[in-house]
């Protein structure tokens, strides 16, 4: 259980770092950019850690899935990004294998 703390830790260093690289503009303002990478180095450390107990199909789907999805929300709401029906059954199609995987994978 102690693991997915580091699991967790691992989707808002990918969720933060996204959204750094987002307001970097290509790497051309230097604070969101360092922040970026800092948040990406943590991300993979807590993800590293996350992989020792928890299988890794498990641990990368969970991971990048949550980030997807949360991800989205945040392009929709902050930065006002459009989105279409495609789009969204997309995200729903990634979330839906996701908890398929989690529900039917050996343990």
């Amino acid at each position: 259980m102690f693991y997915y703390l580091f699991l967790f830790l691992a989707i808002i260093g990918e969720i933060i770092g996204t959204n750094l690289l987002k307001m970097s503009m290509g790497f051309s303002r230097i604070v969101p950019a360092i922040g970026a990478v800092i948040s990406f180095i943590l991300c993979f450390y807590f993800l590293s850690i996350a992989m020792i107990k928890i299988p890794l199909n498990i641990t990368y789907a969970d991971w990048s899935a949550i980030g997807i999805l949360v991800t989205t929300i945040i392009a929709i709401f902050v930065y006002k990004e459009p989105t279409n029906i495609a789009s969204i059954i997309g995200v729903a199609f990634i979330i839906v294998g996701v908890i398929l995987l989690n529900l039917f994978s050996p343990k």
